[in-house]
């Protein structure tokens, strides 16, 4: 076995050892590690879906507030419906449900593009808004570090980024804890304050630090709808139980479904709860605290150790909640490459069998928006749920023409479920494109039909390099004259064994010298009868002193001479044993690959001549004599 790199060897310490591909059945999630890896998204919503309505409801004064339980309760009674249309879509799908295949399947070309375009946008910005949502929650217990959240947004996306190039099984076992202790914390939050509630101990909070200014003008019912719609980020991240099916142990189906559900009545308590003793306590938004921190504040009684423990538990599940699109993201994108719509590396799995490539880009898409806006969650928001409601839309209306045309018994009942899913989350859609369009979505709505057309290109190019490369209704020809070409700069070790190496090529060899200096030649004529090894020498003359223009006119004269026949050109590199040392010599042959790579029945071939392992009888000045000039 080779001796590793020291480059490999930080690899292996940041990431691990490689893991084989016959162990890749260990690497599938329990319910237990999918909730944690799936779920977090959803679970990790609730910490700032209520905010995000409180937000709104503030401009009609302290009395509109009272909206935000008939609110929080429609928004989870529709969280209900989807997640039960979710649930019958695993059982269709348990290849992997996601919106992208049930719409390839039932709608077509186009719309599973869109849906594919509006999820993978969804995922970016799920990794974006979670890390920011979950350093506001960082700076609402420090108020100091307010001013470096773009500095931590970051270091949490790479710390996200090395967990997950790890491998699934290192993940779960990274992020699960912290899932866990969030919906702990969460829920004992819950309990203590229903408890305060009920024994009439609960006081409304003190207005926090700098609150938002409450302007009382009545609310239109544009401005009700908004508030809906920046409640609904409570809804996103539901499909990603759907898409990632096959990521589960058997039986996959049941252990996805289970899991689903779970998720859907943890997410549905916690966001009443909290929404419910938002109301209680009359909580006002703040700038600089996020509401969880102040029901935290009034539940427990000032900055307590109970008060810190439910803050780093949104901050925890609220970074981790983009996890759920480091698991779906990448394995999204190898289903769409693997339909030659993005480029095949997405496809590729690293040595932790995770699709390294997508959790690359993801990262540092992620990582741009969070420059872009300032790791601002409020700036994000806006962006965010386009691409979810798409795809929740054209997954359900897809799963109504599976039904129908599978006709199974009980069809019409299935069928019904997701019309009835694909309605709400279809008008919702629309509530979010109108109310948030001014707020920058917007710019989703362009971007969706960009990145479908960017497919559409990348599909367009493979299925040209496919009717390139077939054999169907193909002959091959004869091969015409082969001649080897070795472009030398002088005569030296490296260009004998180079010589030596083309003649057991081909008969037809020629060594080609681009003249420079009248007086190089002549000592290259007189030593090529010894060194030459019966090689034809071809010099070039070059008047404006360019060594690469004459040796192409000239394969150009030879390609003429022979249509059909083929060129080798063979060049002789010698390779310092330092990385450092390339600087101090010429890249001639570097020039020459890059000038012949596009020339069509032209072969590049490089001999490498290894400093150090070469013999040191003869000393050679490399750069007076270079191997290729």
């Amino acid at each position: 076995m080779a001796e590793e790199t020291f480059l490999g060897q930080v690899k292996r310490l940041i990431i691990g050892a490689p893991i084989p591909s016959q162990l890749a059945h260990r690497e599938r999630f329990s319910r237990v590690t999918g909730l944690a890896i799936l779920s977090s998204d959803p679970l990790s919503s609730v910490a700032y879906a209520t905010e995000e309505i409180l937000r709104v409801l503030m401009i009609g004064g302290i009395g509109a507030m009272a909206l935000v339980t008939p609110i929080g309760a429609v928004i989870a009674t529709m969280l209900a419906v989807v997640v039960f249309s979710y649930r019958q879509t695993i059982y269709a799908y348990p290849s992997g449900g996601g919106a992208y295949i049930v719409a390839k399947d039932n709608l077509g070309r186009l719309p599973s593009l869109i849906a594919a375009a509006a999820l993978l946008i969804d995922y970016v910005l799920t990794v974006a808004v979670s890390i920011a949502a979950g350093v506001a929650a960082i700076t609402s217990a420090f108020p100091e570090w307010h001013l470096n959240r773009v500095e931590l947004s970051l270091g949490f996306v790479l710390m996200l980024m090395l967990g997950n190039l790890r491998g699934v099984r290192e993940s779960g076992r990274i992020f699960a804890a912290p899932t866990y202790f969030f919906i702990a914390s969460i829920l004992s939050l819950i309990g203590v304050g229903a408890f305060r509630y009920l024994t009439g101990t609960l006081q409304p909070v003190p207005p926090a630090t700098e609150p938002l200014q409450a302007f009382g003008v009545t609310l239109s019912t544009f401005m009700v709808l908004t508030a809906f719609s920046n409640g609904c980020t409570a809804m996103t991240g539901v499909e990603a139980v759907s898409n990632g099916v096959p990521a589960f142990r058997p039986p996959e189906s049941r252990n996805a479904a289970a899991t689903l559900v779970t998720m859907a009545v943890i997410s549905i308590t916690m966001f009443m709860g909290i929404t419910l003793l938002a109301h209680a306590y009359d909580i006002v938004p703040s700038e600089v605290e996020t509401v969880v921190s102040q029901i935290a504040r009034a539940t427990f009684g000032g900055r307590s150790w109970l008060y810190f423990c439910v803050q780093a538990g949104p901050m925890l599940i609220l970074v981790l909640a983009a996890n759920t699109a480091y698991a779906d993201f990448p394995r999204l994108a190898s289903i769409v490459a693997r339909d030659r719509f993005l480029p095949r590396q997405f496809m590729n799995q690293g040595d932790r069998l995770a699709f390294s490539n997508g959790i690359l880009i993801l990262s540092v898409l992620a990582g741009s928006l969070l420059v872009v806006f300032g790791g601002d969650t409020h700036a994000l928001i806006p962006l965010y749920m386009i691409g979810v409601f798409v795809s929740f839309t054209l997954s359900q209306a897809g799963m109504v023409i599976h039904w129908r045309s599978l006709r199974a018994p009980g069809w019409r009942t299935s069928a019904a479920i997701n019309g009835f899913g694909a309605t709400v989350t279809g008008v919702v859609l629309i509530v979010v494109a109108v109310t948030k369009a001014v707020e920058g979505a917007w710019i989703i709505l362009v971007m969706m039909p960009i990145l479908v057309g960017i497919f559409e290109i990348t599909r367009r190019h493979y299925d040209h390099v496919a009717s390139e490369l077939t054999l169907r209704n193909w002959q091959p020809t004869e091969m015409g004259r082969h001649v080897v070409i070795v472009p030398i700069g002088g005569i030296q070790r490296a260009v004998v064994k180079a010589l030596q190496y083309a003649r057991s090529l081909s008969a037809d060899v020629k060594a080609v010298y681009v003249e420079l200096d009248p007086a190089a030649t002549a000592a290259l004529r007189k030593e090529w009868p010894q060194w030459g090894q019966t090689v034809d020498l071809v010099v070039l003359e070059s008047p404006y002193r360019s060594l690469l223009e004459p040796l192409l006119d000239y394969i150009d004269e030879i390609q003429r001479a022979s249509p059909g026949g083929w060129v080798t050109v063979i060049l002789p590199e010698f390779l310092p044993k330092r990385l450092w040392q390339h600087l101090l010599h010429n890249q001639h042959a570097l020039l020459i690959k890059g000038a012949l790579l596009f020339k069509p029945n032209v072969v590049v071939t490089s001999v490498p001549f290894h400093i150090g392992l070469g013999g040191r009888e003869t000393a050679v000045d490399v750069d007076a004599v270079p191997a290729v000039r």
